[in-house]
This record gives C-alpha cells, sequence and structure tokens, in this order.
C-alpha cells in the first residue's frame, strides 16, 4: 500500500520529458514608450516558426516599440502586430527571426486532467494541476479554471497537456495566493488576425507598434484602400511599402505608392510605379483608367508643376486604351473629362449625350453636357440641359443638388431669367442655411433688383447688413434701392446710419445728399453731395449738376 502510494506521488511531481524542449519556447516580454523608456514586462511564448508569438495586450498599450527575450538570452524586435482582443487582454505579434513554436493542441482539454504551467527559464518545480472547468465562449473556444498557484511573473506563460500540447495561456490572478487560476484557450489566441476592415480599430490604435496587413491579397487590397482615408501620412507610407514587400506582383501597391507621389509632385517616381503597375495588372484596363485618372488630376489640379512625360494628350492615350480593351460608362466619362479639358468641346458633348442616351442619366453627365453648351455659347440647350440636371433629383432636395441649384442660378440670371434664378436660389437656401452667409444674402437681393421683387430685395440686404453690420457697402446697397422705390426717408435714416460707422464713406453723403434733394431739400442736399465730391466721388459731382 505505502509503495503504491509513493508511486502515485512519484507520477503526479515527475517532470514530463517535453519540458526542456518546451522551454525554447517561451519567452519574457519588453515594451517601450516613444522616449525609450520602459512600459511593462510580461510572457509569452511562440506558436510559429517565422516569428509568431503571443501574450497579453496591456503591455502594448502606448508602446512604440516592445522585444522578446528568449530562454536562450536571445534579444528579437517585435517587428508587427497580427492581431488583438482587448476584452481578453491577448495579442499576437511577430518577431524579426526564426522561432521554435509550441504545437497548439486542436481539442479542449477535458475537466480533470492536468496540466502544467511553463514559466520563462523554468526547468524544475514547474506548477501543476486538474483542470477544474472548460468554459466555452465564441462557440468553439475553452475558458479553463484550473488548480493551481502562480508563481510571480507568469501571466501569458503557456498552459500545457501531458502531451506537450499548449492548450492555454496564463491571465491576470485576481490574487497572488489564490489556488484556483486561469487560462485562456491557446487556439483563440493563436487564431487572432486583422481583418480586412480592422486595420485601424479601436483596440489596435492602443499601440503604435506596426499592424501586419492581412494575409490574402483580397483583404490586404481592402485594408490598404480603407486605411488612405485614416492613416496619417508617414503611417501609411510604411503600410503602402509593406504591402508591396508582402504582395510583389500585385499592381495595387504600386498604384497606391504612384498617388502618393504625386501628391508631393514626385511624378517621375509615380510614372516608374504606374509603368510597374501596368505590366503586372490583369486587369489591364483598370490599369490604363487609374492612369489616365491620375494625369489628369495632376494636369487640371498640379498644372503648375509641369512634367514633360505627362499631358492631356497622354491622359487621353491611356482612357482609349482602357475603352479599347474593355468599354465601360467611367472611361467613356473620363475621355469626356480630358477632351473638355483640351477644349474640344464638340467630341466631349457628344460622350456625355452618349452616355446619357446609353442610361447614365447622372446630374454629373448633364451638368457637363451643359457646360459643353455654355462652351459652345448654344444657351437654349445649355438651359435645358440644366433642367434635365435638376429633374435628376427630386424634392424635397437633398445637400447633393445644391451646387447644381447654384450653378443653374447662375445661369437663369445670366439668360434674363431672374426670377426663375431667384427661385433656385431660395431653394438653395432651404438646402445650406447652416452655411450661408451675408454675400449670399447680398448676391440674391441683386437677382431680386433685377426680377423687379423689391421688398424681397430689401429683405436680402437687412439680412446681408445683420451677418455684416460693419460692411459700409451692403448699406449703400441699401440706400440705392430705397431711393430707387422711393423710400427717400428710409434712404435718409440709412445714409446716417453709414456716417456713423464711417464718416469718411463719400457714398454715405452722395446717398445722404441725393435723397435729400429728391425731397426737395436741396440746400444740405447740395451741401452733402458737395462733401462727397470733395472726398473724390466722382457721381457727386454729375448730381450737384443735375440739381443745383
Amino acid at each position: 500500500m505505502i509503495f503504491c502510494l509513493l508511486m502515485m506521488a512519484g507520477s503526479a511531481f515527475a517532470q514530463p520529458s517535453w519540458v526542456k524542449k518546451a522551454t525554447k519556447s517561451v519567452f519574457t516580454l519588453k515594451t517601450f514608450s516613444g522616449d525609450g523608456s520602459l512600459i511593462a514586462s510580461s510572457n509569452g511564448y511562440f506558436v510559429g516558426s517565422d516569428g509568431e508569438a503571443v501574450s497579453n495586450y496591456t503591455p502594448f498599450k502606448g508602446a512604440s516599440r516592445a522585444v522578446v527575450i528568449d530562454s536562450q538570452g536571445k534579444e528579437m524586435n517585435v517587428v508587427s502586430i497580427l492581431g488583438a482582443n482587448d476584452m481578453y487582454d491577448v495579442v499576437k505579434f511577430r518577431v524579426d527571426g526564426k522561432t521554435q513554436p509550441l504545437i497548439v493542441s486542436s481539442s479542449v482539454a477535458p475537466v480533470g486532467s492536468l496540466a502544467w504551467l511553463l514559466p520563462y527559464r523554468e526547468t524544475k518545480n514547474i506548477s501543476s494541476g486538474a483542470i477544474r472547468k472548460a468554459e466555452t465562449f465564441q462557440e468553439d473556444y475553452a475558458y479553463y479554471t484550473v488548480a493551481l498557484s502562480m508563481p510571480h511573473n507568469t501571466i501569458s506563460c503557456p498552459l500545457i497537456n501531458e502531451a506537450g500540447e499548449v492548450i492555454g495561456m496564463m491571465q491576470q490572478p485576481a490574487n497572488d495566493k489564490d489556488t484556483l487560476n486561469y487560462a485562456i484557450s491557446a487556439r483563440f489566441v493563436d487564431s487572432l488576425k486583422i481583418s480586412a476592415f480592422g486595420m485601424n480599430e479601436a483596440t489596435l490604435k492602443l499601440t503604435k507598434i506596426k499592424k501586419e496587413l492581412p494575409g490574402s491579397l483580397k483583404d490586404a487590397v481592402l485594408a490598404l484602400f480603407l486605411s488612405a482615408s485614416q492613416m496619417d501620412s508617414a503611417e501609411y507610407v510604411t503600410l503602402v511599402n509593406d504591402f508591396i514587400q508582402k504582395f510583389p506582383k500585385a499592381p495595387d501597391g504600386f498604384m497606391q505608392r504612384a498617388q502618393m507621389a504625386v501628391v508631393d509632385g514626385n511624378f517621375a517616381d509615380a510614372e516608374k510605379d504606374m509603368e510597374t503597375a501596368l505590366k503586372l495588372a490583369e486587369k489591364k484596363d483598370e490599369a490604363h483608367y487609374a492612369y489616365a485618372r491620375m494625369i489628369y488630376n495632376k494636369e487640371i489640379f498640379q498644372s503648375a508643376q509641369p512634367y514633360a512625360n505627362w499631358s492631356l494628350d497622354k491622359a487621353l492615350t491611356e482612357i482609349q486604351s482602357a475603352n479599347a480593351l474593355n468599354p465601360q460608362p467611367s472611361y467613356r466619362q473620363l475621355e469626356a473629362n480630358i477632351l473638355y479639358a483640351q477644349q474640344k468641346f464638340d467630341p466631349a458633348y457628344t460622350i456625355y449625350d452618349e452616355l446619357a442616351q446609353n442610361g447614365q442619366k447622372t446630374a454629373e453627365v448633364f451638368y457637363a453636357a451643359a457646360k459643353c453648351k455654355e462652351m459652345l455659347k448654344d444657351t437654349t440647350a445649355m438651359l435645358a440641359l440644366l433642367d434635365s440636371t435638376m429633374n435628376t433629383f427630386s424634392k424635397p432636395y437633398l445637400k447633393d443638388a445644391a451646387p447644381y441649384l447654384l450653378a443653374r442660378a447662375e445661369a437663369r440670371r445670366a439668360a434674363g431669367k431672374s426670377r426663375d434664378a431667384v427661385n433656385d436660389l431660395n431653394d438653395y437656401e432651404a438646402l445650406m442655411q447652416a452655411e450661408i452667409n451675408d454675400n449670399f444674402y447680398y448676391l440674391r437681393h441683386q437677382v431680386e433688383i433685377e426680377g423687379r421683387l423689391y421688398q424681397q430685395a430689401l429683405n436680402d440686404i437687412n439680412r446681408a447688413i445683420q451677418m455684416a453690420p460693419q460692411e459700409t457697402f451692403y448699406y449703400a446697397e441699401k440706400a440705392s434701392l430705397q431711393v430707387r422705390v422711393g423710400l427717400l426717408d428710409d434712404a435718409i435714416d440709412t445714409a446716417n446710419e453709414m456716417i456713423g460707422i464711417d464718416s469718411n464713406d463719400s457714398d454715405a453723403y452722395m446717398f445722404l445728399g441725393l435723397a435729400q434733394c429728391l425731397k426737395g431739400n436741396k440746400k444740405d442736399g447740395i451741401a452733402n453731395l458737395q462733401k462727397a465730391k470733395d472726398m473724390g466721388n466722382l457721381q457727386a459731382d454729375t448730381l450737384i449738376q443735375k440739381y443745383q
């Protein structure tokens, strides 16, 4: 009986055969802030031979750099984050070197089975205990409760089964003296990855260490484009270069790098990358289209920075190549835009009309066609096309209709259709109320005068004055209108308000004198007109001769 008990005790405390080898896979982790100061230390273990490793995520928060030190004392830099979960405080990352991984168990450890906690560098007296619970989370993973005490500094160390496979990663204990502790599924930690939509998620932004692109090209391309508007420029440059290194046969990285080069004015570098993209692209039409759009945008928006190899002619050649390979409405529309920029308005209009006839009845297409007709001096066709533009929207209008309303208002005014123009400006005001300034009300006041809508014009110039009460020009416009409609006392009051704001404004004395003369008070009127003349107001001299 005593012999049996001794045999059982010996087997319970015997060191498993896999310990010595497994110890080589456990490391200590150190993270540092941007100024080089230590943030935290922890542990972890390798799960892949190409530097893949796991640990707890807390030390990485705010970190700009991290290193791991393996059991042999070799230090390796953390080069990228592969995935993280803040809720369970776990992270997967990559270090710069070949590594010896632990085997991650593919199954859940049964309750009652024995498990060992393997610390960093420790090969003697390792803790062991029975699995008390294996609670399921996320349908397929286990959260273990294990009957063992955690030695100091063993957070994120591996929990290993009798076969030497890692089943869990130790979590922060509630108390150092607890005899029950917890481990999260090793399979769950190993499964962490960054999705196409996750490059900029809040959890990953908690660390400044570089995030690794998804493994599949499709997801990496999506991540690349989604990150363009969410990362700062330096961070995005790094991401694009990482993409090119990871997927050297994909054109997308070269296209994105070319676009960044254009923004910086490095057109030769952009040209080189776009030529590479054209060679690599399976869908040559898409590459030609991207190149044509790049050159077109450069010629339109960066024309002050000439580059001999690029021109609108080059852009036209590229888009025509795209159209020849695979005709698409977007390709034809860009071709028309290029022709318009070259002042080839007839062929540009022909394409816009073709697009509209073939189902592309969009505000953008109709408006572009209207601009062609405007340049061709065909006012009737231009106005009809602007009507077609607005017919693509329905009332009540949304804000995307606003620029087209303003454009039609200007065209209607130029064509002498002032009241129609006022209607468009009224609709524009309703849409853009929060963004309208004094200049809008001054503009509409002018159009209303042209349409003989005098009361509305007075209302609008008053609004302009309310928004810019020190702008004497608006008071002069108001006084002029008041004189025009016979509100002479009001004109005198307005002129006096002007003088109160700026006593050196000659228009104030001119309108004051004019209103007084029209009321029959020529003595004071002539005196004020003379004062305006002395200030250099040429119109005042004409009025003096008329009323003297």
